[in-house]
C-alpha cells in the first residue's frame, strides 16, 4: 500500500507477532479467515520472534523460565543449550510459515481510530486497514520503565535498563547497583555473580518469594489477582507481584554468604552511586535498573480507552470501552501461557460480537 491508497477492508487487524500476537492469528485462521485476505498481521519488528530477539546472548533455553509451545505447533527445546534471541524465534519463523500467517513487517502503527460505517481504522506505516475488529498484541518491550529518583541525571557511571542488558561479562571488575524485585532482576543477578565486584539489590518492597513449587492453584490465583486490577481500569502492574518471585538456589547462595547484597531501595542518586537519607551510601560504577516495562498501546490513543486509573478496562482480553478491540499479552494474559488461552479467548467473543465473520469459508471455531 502507497501513501494515499484507500484503507482496505478486512474482519480484522492483529498489531504484533510476538506470542499473544501469533496465537490471536491462529485462532483467526482455524475461524476460517484467510490471512492476508480476511485478517493482517503487523508487526513492528523487522523478523520473528517478538520479545525474544532482543534477550541477551547468554540467556539460553536452559536458564530461561520457560518457553511454552504456541498453538498447534510443539515447541522443541534444541539438544544443546542455545540463546533464546535465536532460537525462539527460529521456532516462531518456523509456526509463520507452517501456518501461512503472512506478517507484514517491518510495521509501525501510527494510531487507531473511528472509521466508517462502525469500522476501526488502523494506520501504520505501510498503509491503512479498516477493520472490524482488533487484537492489540504489542506487549510490553519498548516502553522500559525508568523510575524517577532525585539526582538520578548526577550520577558519573553507566546506566542501562534490562531492554538495554548485553549480558554479565561486560560488568567485570564492576560494582553494580541492580534496581529491581522482579524475574529480570533475578536473570540479570545470576550473570553478575562471580563476575561484578560487588552487587547490591535494592528493593521497593521486601521480596514475596515463592518457597515451594509454583502449583497449578497459585498460578490461578495469581492471573486472578492481575484479572481484577485490569476489570477495574487500573494499571496491571507486574505479574511477579502477583505470583511471588522463585529465587534459584545459586541467588540463594549468594545472598547467604555476601556475594549479593539485598536490601530497601536508596532516597537519591548521587555522581557516585546511591544514597539513603539516614546517612548510608553505597558507591556504583554501574547502576541497572531491572525496574519493568509499561504496556505498549499509545497507538490506541484516539479511541479514550484510558480508565481514570491509568490502564485500560479490560474483561478477559475483550476492552470494556470498545468491545471490538481485544488486548492479548495485557494485564492477566502476559505470560507465554496466558496468551495462547487469551488468543482463541478473544477471537471467540469477536466473532460472537460481529455476529460472525464475513468470509467465504469461515466456520465456527471448533472446540
Amino acid at each position: 500500500m502507497t501513501r494515499g491508497e484507500a484503507a482496505r477492508p478486512v474482519e480484522a487487524v492483529v498489531i504484533g507477532a510476538g506470542q499473544a500476537g501469533l496465537s490471536g492469528a491462529y485462532y483467526l485462521r482455524h475461524a476460517g479467515l484467510e490471512p492476508g485476505r480476511d485478517f493482517v498481521v503487523v508487526d513492528h519488528n523487522t523478523g520473528p520472534g517478538g520479545a525474544w530477539r532482543h534477550r541477551w546472548d547468554s540467556l539460553t533455553t536452559e536458564t530461561v523460565n520457560g518457553v511454552h509451545a504456541l498453538p498447534g505447533m510443539p515447541w522443541a527445546a534444541p539438544e544443546r543449550p542455545a540463546p533464546v534471541n535465536s532460537a525462539v524465534p527460529a521456532y516462531f519463523a518456523a509456526y509463520e510459515r507452517e501456518f501461512d500467517l503472512r506478517v507484514h513487517r517491518p510495521v509501525s502503527v501510527r494510531r487507531v481510530r473511528e472509521g466508517a460505517g462502525g469500522r476501526l481504522l488502523v494506520e501504520t506505516t505501510a498503509g491503512s486497514w479498516s477493520a472490524r475488529g482488533l487484537i492489540n498484541a504489542t506487549g510490553t518491550w519498548e516502553r522500559p520503565f525508568w523510575p524517577h529518583f532525585p539526582g538520578r541525571a548526577s550520577f558519573l557511571g553507566r546506566q542501562l535498563h534490562t531492554a538495554d542488558f548485553a549480558g554479565g561479562a561486560e560488568f567485570a571488575g564492576q560494582r553494580v547497583v541492580v534496581v529491581g524485585g522482579g524475574a529480570s532482576a533475578v536473570d540479570m543477578l545470576l550473570e553478575l555473580v562471580g563476575v561484578a565486584s560487588s552487587i547490591t539489590w535494592l528493593t521497593r518492597r521486601p521480596l514475596n518469594l515463592v518457597t515451594g513449587p509454583f502449583t497449578p492453584e497459585l498460578g490461578r490465583a495469581s492471573v486472578a489477582v492481575v484479572a481484577d486490577r485490569v476489570r477495574r481500569g487500573e494499571q496491571p502492574g507486574s505479574v511477579v507481584s502477583a505470583t511471588g518471585l522463585y529465587l534459584p538456589p545459586e541467588l540463594s547462595r549468594a545472598l547467604d554468604d555476601g556475594r549479593i547484597v539485598l536490601d530497601r531501595v536508596f532516597d537519591r542518586v548521587t555522581p557516585e552511586g546511591v544514597a539513603w537519607y539516614d546517612g548510608r551510601f553505597v558507591a556504583a560504577d554501574t547502576l541497572l535498573w531491572a525496574t519493568g516495562f509499561r504496556p505498549s498501546v499509545a497507538h490506541l490513543g484516539p479511541l479514550n480507552l484510558r480508565e481514570s486509573g491509568g490502564g485500560i478496562r479490560v474483561d478477559g482480553t475483550r476492552a470494556v470501552a470498545d468491545p471490538r478491540l481485544h488486548l492479548i499479552g495485557y494485564g492477566p494474559t502476559a505470560s507465554t501461557i496466558g496468551a495462547n488461552r487469551a488468543g482463541r479467548s478473544a477471537v471467540r467473543q469477536l466473532e460472537d460480537r460481529l455476529g460472525g465473520f464475513r468470509a467465504a469459508d469461515a466456520a465456527p471455531l471448533a472446540g
